[in-house]
């Protein structure tokens, strides 16, 4: 017998006809229970980092908020203080060019009592 005989008798054998020479596996790869603990504990870690990162940002801006809100209760007092202080000035001259104040008479001392 020669080689191509041989060859051709021994496929012959393991293929038949109508089916399928070629098997697929069937089979995927499964992790196992540790690798899922490990990788849950690593989503559990990624989103508690989110999480931190979303409460700084979220104290940042109320620290900035505060601030601006003192900062505003000051300048408002500030005005308050100046409104005040504008009133007195304005007041003064007012009273001074009122017609009333323009008729007064202007008292000098002219004796002292003994």
């Amino acid at each position: 017998m020669t080689y191509s005989s041989s060859v051709a008798l021994s496929r012959r054998s393991s293929v038949r006809r109508n089916r399928n020479v070629t098997v697929y596996g069937g089979q995927g790869r499964h992790l196992g229970p540790v690798s899922n603990t490990i990788i849950l504990i690593v989503l559990a870690c990624l989103i508690g980092l989110l999480y931190l990162t979303q409460v700084t940002k979220t104290n940042s801006y109320g620290y900035t908020i505060n601030h601006l809100q003192k900062q505003q209760s000051d300048l408002q007092n500030q005005k308050a203080d100046l409104e005040v202080a504008a009133a007195r000035l304005q007041s003064l001259e007012r009273i001074q060019a009122s017609s009333v104040a323009k008729s007064m008479v202007s008292v000098t001392p002219g004796s002292t009592l003994h």
